[in-house]
């Protein structure tokens, strides 16, 4: 089974909330899953030749929430190639807002620049619609967990 390392990026919490149930359905298939709520460089780099799963939510500039910017720039400035690396991406938003999941997308483009293989789609949860995100991304990892190798 699969290694998953879980990067979270969150302003009020519903991220770290879908996080924490992401672990569980993910430990619940057989994989061994671990939750990083100010994640940083030295979290990341155990998995870099494993599994790793960004959930972040998006501040209304479409930036990325103060807890996993660290995170982020340091991958940008430090790291670099990394073709080894599976992932997904998990991203909130509000579709009010110009730069709908902002965060996510830019997650999703730094490691798709830095060779990794994304597993399946990303998940854009819109906050209007779904108030309660968990209810869209629960079944969504159900199904992301089958593709892990």
């Amino acid at each position: 089974m699969a290694e998953v390392g879980i990067f979270v990026g969150t302003m009020y919490g519903n991220a770290l909330l879908v996080a924490e149930e992401a672990e569980t359905i993910l430990k619940g298939k057989g994989h061994q899953a671990k939750v990083f709520e100010d994640p940083e460089l030295s979290d990341w780099q155990p998995y870099q030749n494993q599994h790793v799963l960004v959930v972040t939510s998006t501040t209304g500039q479409g930036d990325l929430p103060d807890s996993i910017v660290p995170l982020f720039q340091a991958l940008k400035d430090d790291v670099g190639y990394q073709p080894e690396l599976r992932y997904g991406v998990i991203a909130l938003g509000d579709s009010n807002y110009d730069h709908f999941c902002g965060g996510g997308k830019k997650f999703d483009a730094l490691l798709q620049e830095q060779g990794a293989t994304r597993v399946g789609e990303v998940l854009l949860i819109d906050a209007n619609d779904h108030p309660e995100p968990e209810a869209v991304a629960n079944p969504w990892v159900e199904h992301w967990a089958t593709l892990l190798k």
